[in-house]
């Protein structure tokens, strides 16, 4: 029994992996995160704009499967540039920093909710809304009108301080 689990577990691992590849790497896995948000966050005080943070890493298919998703629709593209500085920001399970582990209460603790996972923050920094990719999905990708959906109701002009 124990080595058909092992067996199960490295087949899927082996599935995971082969799925996210051909994907582009988008998570800078040397990057300071608190650096990253800090100069998302004055760009975005800068243009009137808010942050969204797309925490997850290379390592996750489905945080790949995002990152393409978004640049491959021209709407998508559109309305992040006009409303967002949009950053991946790196997580390891394996980084037991103090440094991860205070970014990721500075964004509410968002691991939680698996990986991808988007925080938005307001151009000070505070977090608005964490939310579940689980609910943007639809068979192996995203659902459009979802995306565009969670993009739209947290523009800054949405709620009201454009």
């Amino acid at each position: 029994m124990k080595r058909n689990l092992l067996l199960f577990v490295v087949i899927m691992a082996c599935a995971i992996g082969a799925s996210a590849q051909g994907l582009k790497k988008v998570y800078d896995e040397t990057i300071n995160t608190k650096t990253q948000i800090s100069s998302a966050l004055a760009d975005a005080a800068s243009q009137n704009k808010f942050v969204i943070c797309q925490v997850g890493g290379n390592w996750c298919p489905w945080c790949l499967r995002f990152a393409q998703f978004i640049v491959d629709d021209a709407e998508i593209v559109s309305l992040i540039d006009k409303n967002f500085e949009y950053i991946h920001v790196n997580y390891s399970r394996s980084d037991k920093s103090e440094a991860t582990a205070e970014t990721m209460k500075r964004l509410g603790s968002p691991q939680r909710f698996g990986f991808p996972v988007f925080v938005v923050l307001d151009a000070k920094g505070e977090v608005l809304h964490i939310q579940d990719s689980s609910f943007l999905e639809s068979g192996n990708s995203y659902d459009r009108e979802k995306v565009l959906r969670f993009l739209r109701c947290w523009t800054p002009q949405a709620l009201g301080l454009k």
